[in-house]
């Protein structure tokens, strides 16, 4: 006979079993679930982050731990602070996300993003994805961690394009927009390797999309890319790639400008210019990604590029743009590139005009501008618009150059966004228009009006975007 007291033993067991047992199951569970990992809080004041370098559990995972995820899937989360130069807050809610992407040898590897929303809830909230122009070859000059309260400034990383694009994103968060930020150069800082860029650029679009703190509307989410210059390559890429490589995603349009359609173009313009020692880095990064383009520099180069490159290895934008300038790039070769297959195969997979975009696109170039050739801009619309679907508005700027049109358009790039989002249509044919300077659309001064008493308001620690 069971008295009670026995039975009520046996139960407490049981229950203990269950208990022991509950914490694997529910591990197991998430695990096999796409969606929401468990979000490490953010770090206490005053820990500064980690540069990605000395960061390898969350920048470089263990293959295995996302070899089965999805495109997109996430790996792991965790809260962070963002600020301007490292230093003055920005009052919006912050994750960093890891997440399973793909490179161009269609292998799984393991990318990041920081996702920004501004505080409260707001229904449909569209998504922003900002492609800042890291333009770098060093693990430290990563958005994700330039962005990051406590991280080294700018100032001293070199990472002043970071800095100061950060500005534009905070005019996103001020019209209520959520905003993701990809490390579109990928683990390696794989700098205009445009077809991974475009890759990790959708895929931290799914990722910020299925974050449940995000509070977003899944695939269904209104989504919006910009990039200028660095940026525009990871941006144009990911906007050809799209109806090829995430279909579901709902883009509502693409704005770029600088763009660098053509790299073997800007190869050949920046040999003993001003422009050589951040072109070449470019060369260097594409190499990360295409090692047969590696081997033909370690095989051509003379020592005094070797000395070069070894320089170049580990710096952000402003010292790879400051260190050779005006060199000889081709001349340090023994062989020249252009009549070499293996470079061009190379060049020729990071070209832009595979594909014509499937969403409208705003396109946005300087005419005199000395880094990025307006040539292959022109021709690249100009095939677009072979397509009878193609919807392209592409402006010419005849009064700036490359520095200073990406804060004279991305005013006229934000607008166009929100139009896009208000779900304004854009009739199908390609429109060109030559603008004596972008800079004099009256209805673009307001934006940056109200970016500067934004950032005003967030070095007062005042929410950004909420009352959207």
């Amino acid at each position: 006979m069971v008295t009670p007291r026995k039975h009520a033993s046996k139960l407490l067991i049981a229950l203990a079993v269950v208990a022991a047992g509950l914490p694997f199951a529910l591990t197991g569970a998430a695990a096999a679930e796409p969606g929401t990992p468990p979000v490490q809080p953010v770090l206490p004041f005053p820990i500064p982050p980690l540069p990605p370098g000395f960061d390898p559990a969350f920048y470089r995972p263990a293959p295995q731990t996302y070899a089965n995820l999805a495109p997109g899937q996430l790996i792991a989360a965790r809260q962070v602070h963002v600020a301007n130069l490292s230093l003055i807050p920005v009052n919006v809610d912050a994750w960093q996300l890891s997440y399973r992407s793909t490179n161009t040898r269609d292998e799984p590897i393991a990318a990041v993003a920081t996702v920004l929303k501004p505080r409260g809830y707001m229904p449909d909230r569209p998504l922003f994805s900002y492609q800042i122009a890291e333009d770098s070859t060093g693990n430290y000059c990563m958005p994700s961690y330039q962005l990051q309260m406590g991280s080294i400034p700018a100032t001293i990383t070199g990472s002043v394009l970071v800095a100061g694009q950060f500005l534009e994103i905070q005019a996103a968060l001020a019209q209520g927009w959520a905003v993701v930020v990809p490390d579109h150069q990928g683990p390696d800082s794989a700098y205009a390797a445009g077809p991974l860029a475009g890759r990790i650029t959708l895929d931290g679009i799914r990722a910020a999309a299925s974050f449940d703190p995000m509070q977003l509307s899944g695939t269904a989410t209104r989504v919006g890319l910009m990039g200028y210059s660095g940026g525009a390559i990871a941006t144009g890429h990911a906007a050809e790639l799209k109806r090829s490589y995430a279909p579901e995603l709902n883009v509502v349009g693409v704005a770029e400008g600088g763009i660098p359609a053509d790299l073997s173009a800007a190869l050949r313009m920046a040999n003993g210019n001003l422009s050589a020692g951040l072109i070449f880095a470019g060369t260097m990064g594409v190499a990360r990604e295409y090692p047969e383009l590696r081997k033909f520099l370690d095989d051509n180069m003379n020592g005094l590029g070797k000395l070069m490159m070894a320089a170049k290895e580990q710096l952000c934008a402003s010292y790879q743009s400051i260190f050779f300038p005006f060199a000889d790039n081709i001349g340090m070769l023994g062989k020249n590139p252009f009549a070499d297959p293996t470079v061009l195969a190379v060049l020729d997979k990071t070209k832009m005009g595979k594909a014509v975009p499937d969403m409208p696109m705003f396109m946005y170039q300087s005419n005199p501008d000395w880094l990025i050739p307006v040539g292959p801009v022109n021709d690249l619309v100009g095939w677009y618009a072979q397509d009878p679907n193609a919807r392209v508005e592409y402006t010419r700027d005849h009064f700036s150059e490359h520095l200073t049109l990406d804060p004279i358009g991305a005013p006229r790039a934000l607008l166009w966004l929100k139009d896009r989002f208000t779900g304004l249509p854009v009739a199908p044919g390609v429109r060109t228009i030559d603008a004596g300077s972008m800079l004099l659309d009256p209805a673009t001064w307001q934006v940056w009006s109200e970016t500067v008493g934004t950032t005003l308001a967030a070095a007062f620690q005042q929410p950004i975007g909420s009352g959207r």
